[in-house]
């Protein structure tokens, strides 16, 4: 197994990790960031998940500098992220820190594109992730980071980043899966 998959199954291991350290209830205290009162085990959580996000980064950033591509990356990394993802969103639904509304919409996306992808392998196709993808992984993932640590340090200025990131994350999430669609219907037309 090259490189950049062996990064993407750490990204996946960070997992339980990540959500063992949210969600459990430790009684660590809290940090003040910037005047925002952050659960420590939040603080904690957030810089694990950020950095499995940045393994997407990294992984993708190998692969192409060392020319590893493979089937097998092209698959796993965007199913990593969205390991990731619905683990980090079913997490923020569990502390009342997200609409489960837009929490369902990015997960049936999500879902709905790794089911296209399951039926293009079946065929022997790879489908690889498109740009419009990418971004929407990218503002996914930044909200996600601030709805753990709480909006810090935006709070102190009266800006709810993390929602803002969140709702540009939803908004392309609709558009992403819809073009991913379009342009993969061949896909769909022999299922």
């Amino acid at each position: 197994m090259n490189l950049p998959n062996q990064i993407t199954l750490i990204r996946i291991g960070f997992i339980p990790i990540f959500m063992l350290i949210f969600l459990y209830p430790f009684q660590w205290g809290s940090l003040d960031i910037l005047g925002t009162e952050v659960p420590v085990n939040h603080a904690v959580a957030g810089m694990v998940f950020a950095v499995a996000a940045g393994t997407d980064w990294l992984d993708g950033a190998i692969a192409r500098n060392r020319n590893l591509i493979s089937n097998f990356g092209k698959f796993l990394d965007p199913l990593a992220d969205k390991l990731l993802v619905t683990a980090a969103l079913l997490s923020l639904i569990e502390l009342d820190l997200l609409p489960a509304w837009m929490a369902v919409i990015i997960l049936s996306r999500e879902f709905a594109v790794t089911g296209m992808r399951l039926v293009a392998a079946a065929d022997g196709a790879v489908i690889a992730a498109s740009p419009l993808g990418k971004w929407k992984t990218v503002f996914q993932m930044l909200a996600i980071f601030f709805l753990i640590v709480h909006n810090a340090p935006f709070t102190g200025f009266g800006w709810p980043i993390a929602m803002i990131l969140m709702w540009v994350a939803v908004i392309l999430t609709v558009i992403s899966g819809i073009d991913y669609f379009v342009k993969n219907k061949h896909v769909l037309k022999d299922a």
